[in-house]
């Protein structure tokens, strides 16, 4: 043991604390001036190094303290004391601990117990191993932010260095990382506030996989496999019975109604009548298919009256706004359905059905499938930016094909060239009523009409070719081969 008397401190033979020595201080008078407290000399300062001091030597009486002050009480630091103190290895079961005195000026402080020392006795003593199953404990100063840079080793000179944390090391400032100490060696971690946990360095998240986007934003399958069952459904009421095919009609302007006039509703608040238009529709492709053309129209005037009538049964206000939607959904959906109704009324009504259906198909698939593969030059961006001008071209040319073809087949007296023009002229018009209809949802800030048929949308998203196309078709077959 070092029992040097310049010695700076000493550990106590019960509490473990390190005190450091004090200085003899010989008891002052009422008319000696008290000195400041921390100035040197003054009460609880350190003592100075340099000063001789007196101090007894080991053995017999109480080890460890200076003459005159016998039975000193343990010295506790200031809490605003700069200085850090390092603590010797403790015990696991120390035993009871006395409770530390009341004030530090008492001459006897609480009775000691005789214990085992279990660390250096002296700062400048190397330590030495500690028992098994102690354990350390270190007194650190608060981090700030100006704080020096953590010295390497451990809590006293000689002991190990702490080792690294096991986190992985991906946050600036930890070991590993650009500019962060080494891995091994002690760091500074910033402290959080009260009652919060300093966050641990989380590693970057692994990317995922992009997923694949399906062809036109749409179910492909479910598109085909619908598209199907629409063939299969039209084909079995042409030609088994044609009233069948006219009641399939009547369904789908009904619906096509109801979804234009609730879209309107609810993006716009516009209020046309629902059920003066659908009774309109059914009128007027009734009238249609057993009267002729004359019948249709004059249905069209009653409805567009039956409108005005109905919406007058609320207040004033966009009354003009709410009639004129009407109107235009009487004339948009049922009366352009109507010379679907007049084809499917001529002998050969079936053939020409088919032969307009299929021009019309071949308008978009062709225009689908060569724009997807060679299109690069924009249609009409600001209205539909999937259309190009190769797509065009390649739907007028599928669709002429198919003209050709089917009106030489099928048509009783039609010829190829006429199936040529018919073919042409019904890709022109298609292409137009889907760009018609796409300013209509661009207008309403939707992407489909609704939702009744998967991977198409809604009934109206079908008919946005169909319906500009049947004048058309019906006026060039009459042309050509008669009604």
């Amino acid at each position: 043991m070092n029992d040097a008397p310049d010695a700076p401190g000493y550990w106590g033979t019960s509490d473990q604390q390190y005190q450091p020595y004090r200085p003899y201080q010989p008891a002052q008078g009422p008319d000696t001036p008290a000195q400041a407290t921390g100035v040197p000399g003054g009460p609880g300062a350190p003592a100075q190094y340099g000063q001789h001091e007196q101090y007894e030597q080991y053995g017999a009486g109480d080890p460890g303290h200076r003459t005159g002050h016998s039975q000193q009480p343990p010295v506790y630091w200031d809490p605003d004391a700069e200085e850090t103190q390092v603590m010797p290895p403790v015990p696991a079961d120390p035993g009871p601990q006395p409770a530390p005195p009341s004030g530090t000026g008492s001459a006897e402080g609480p009775a000691r117990e005789p214990g085992r020392l279990s660390g250096p006795l002296f700062r400048d003593e190397q330590p030495g191993a500690s028992e098994p199953g102690a354990s350390e404990t270190v007194v650190l100063r608060a981090i700030t932010d100006d704080a020096p840079p953590a010295p390497a080793g451990g809590p006293y000179p000689g002991a190990a260095a702490y080792p690294g944390p096991s986190v992985p090391p991906v946050a600036a400032g930890h070991p590993g990382a650009p500019g962060g100490p080494v891995a091994g060696q002690p760091f500074l971690v910033p402290s959080s506030p009260p009652g919060q946990e300093t966050p641990l360095a989380q590693p970057d998240p692994q990317p995922q996989p992009a997923q694949r986007k399906q062809r036109g934003g749409r179910n492909l399958q479910a598109a085909i496999g619908v598209g199907v069952g629409l063939g299969a459904v039209i084909i079995a009421s042409l030609f088994v019975v044609k009233a069948l095919f006219l009641v399939v009609v009547i369904a789908a302007v009904s619906v096509g109604v109801w979804e234009l006039t609730s879209r309107l509703a609810e993006r716009k608040e516009i209020k046309a009548p629902l059920i003066p238009l659908v009774a309109g529709g059914i009128a007027m492709v009734a009238t249609g298919y057993w009267s002729g053309i004359q019948w249709a129209a004059a249905s069209l005037a009653l409805t567009g009256l039956a409108v005005m009538v109905w919406r007058m049964a609320e207040p004033p206000e966009d009354y003009l706004r709410d009639i004129t939607a009407g109107i235009f959904t009487a004339f948009y959906v049922p009366f352009l359905a109507t010379f679907v109704a007049m084809m499917l009324a001529a002998d050969d009504g079936p053939q020409r059905i088919v032969l307009f259906l299929i021009v019309t198909v071949c308008s978009d698939t062709g225009a689908y499938a060569v724009g997807y593969k060679f299109g690069k030059h924009k249609l009409a961006p600001t209205i539909s930016p999937g259309k190009t001008r190769e797509g065009l071209a390649g739907g007028i040319g599928l669709s002429m094909l198919a003209g050709a073809l089917l009106m030489e087949l099928i048509i009783d007296g039609g010829s190829w060239w006429q199936g040529l023009i018919l073919g042409g002229c019904a890709a022109v018009t298609a292409t137009l009523g889907d760009l018609g209809e796409s300013m209509i949802k661009r207008d309403l800030g939707i992407k489909d009409m609704g939702t009744l048929l998967p991977g198409h949308g809604g009934i109206m998203d079908r008919l946005d070719s169909l319906l500009p196309t049947a004048p058309v078709v019906w006026l060039l077959l009459a042309a050509f081969v008669g009604s």
